[in-house]
């Protein structure tokens, strides 16, 4: 009942914290209405979240701060700036460049949420943690797409409710997880500074094998999740006909995704953890040779299918690498080579952004969806060549 209790506050906390992520996502379209910003603030905007993320996941990796300090206390405080510093959206005279500013101080917050909160359930949950870690990341989905279903009842509120809403949701779930979530009993905290496991950490070969895996996945998740609503607006300007809410279908596609999380959980409880990941990367990465043809020659029900199943697909595999990362991670700084991982990944994200931002600028239509192939092929390559395929 112990750790049931625990597991479900840090879900809650989880998907209350990381609404913060795309607060500035879902209503791109009010910002550049009222700061005078230019169509291009969608991708900059999401890319200034994820740098601030890699910043902050850095200097925590780099300072060992999940493994040195309460990881409960780290959560709260970070979710307590991460609420202010998502505030700043609501100056009165923002410009793109303090939008920037701001949605990168919350990137930077959200360096002591997401991975800080996969290190509390890897203290409480040694067995089971792959379950665990699919109900955690099913809400970091939720809390990404929850912006989006506030969005869609535009006409009723205001924009800036969406940015307070979010901040009182992070505060919320901060709260949560620092008075309700004790040190977990398989904490193993470094006392002092290891400089050396940001590099260590990679010695192993499985290690690297599902940290790469990884990568290859973030290579293609934030950059789809960012351009779900530039797809969906996409196709109804060549599909005159077909009538559906932006808002709302981004909420659910991107959301649907929780529900894969805690299916790819269970299921590797009976087929294996990497074969999983395999197979839901496999998938991601069909779905991304197939957007074009989807966007050009579906109806809207099946187009609207298909992204449906996309969102499943892509985050399916998430919590399992998160799983085999935490499990073939040395003991002392399994909290920093969590974060030294989600560093880099989220690194990698910036890059597909900002790729798709400028091939959807330069006009090449639904064909440069096609480059979300790059990740998931290069993760299928490393978990090929895993030295642990066989065990499973």
């Amino acid at each position: 009942m112990q750790r049931t209790r625990i597991l479900t506050l840090i879900v809650l906390a989880q998907f209350c914290c990381t609404s913060l992520w795309f607060a500035g996502n879902a209503i791109t379209p009010q910002l550049i209405a009222n700061f005078g910003l230019d169509s291009a603030a969608l991708g900059h905007l999401t890319a200034a979240v994820q740098f601030g993320f890699i910043v902050g996941t850095l200097l925590f990796a780099v300072l060992n701060i999940a493994d040195r300090f309460s990881p409960s206390k780290v959560f709260f405080i970070c979710a307590l700036l991460g609420a202010a510093a998502n505030l700043g959206m609501l100056l009165p005279y923002n410009t793109l460049y303090t939008l920037l500013l701001t949605r990168g101080l919350t990137g930077f917050c959200l360096a002591g949420i997401y991975p800080v909160g996969m290190k509390i359930a890897a203290d409480h949950f040694e067995q089971g943690l792959g379950r665990s870690l699919s109900y955690l990341v099913g809400a970091l989905v939720l809390g990404t797409a929850f912006p989006h279903a506030l969005a869609q009842f535009g006409n009723v509120i205001p924009w800036h409710m969406v940015v307070c809403s979010t901040t009182l949701l992070a505060v919320f779930g901060g709260s949560l997880v620092r008075w309700g979530v004790p040190n977990g009993p398989f904490r193993n905290g470094t006392v002092a500074v290891q400089l050396h496991a940001f590099f260590t950490v990679f010695r192993k070969r499985s290690f690297r094998a599902a940290a790469f895996g990884y990568f290859g996945h973030m290579w293609e998740l934030y950059a789809f999740w960012a351009f779900v609503p530039v797809m969906l607006g996409g196709y109804l300007a060549a599909h005159p006909t077909a009538h559906f809410n932006i808002s709302l279908w981004s909420f659910l596609i991107i959301g649907v995704g929780s529900m894969a999380c805690v299916l790819g959980g269970w299921a590797a409880q009976r087929w294996g953890t990497q074969k999983v990941a395999f197979w839901a990367l496999l998938l991601s990465g069909l779905c991304c040779l197939l957007a074009p043809w989807a966007m050009a020659s579906f109806d809207s029900a099946a187009f609207l299918g298909f992204l449906l199943f996309w969102g499943m697909a892509v985050i399916a595999d998430s919590p399992l690498f998160s799983t085999l990362v935490a499990q073939r991670a040395p003991v002392t700084s399994k909290g920093t080579a969590l974060t030294i991982v989600n560093c880099i990944g989220f690194a990698i994200t910036i890059v597909s952004i900002q790729l798709l931002n400028a091939l959807h600028e330069a006009g090449l239509g639904n064909s440069l969806y096609l480059v979300l192939t790059i990740g998931p092929a290069l993760g299928l390559t490393a978990l090929a060549l895993s030295p642990d395929r066989k065990k499973e």
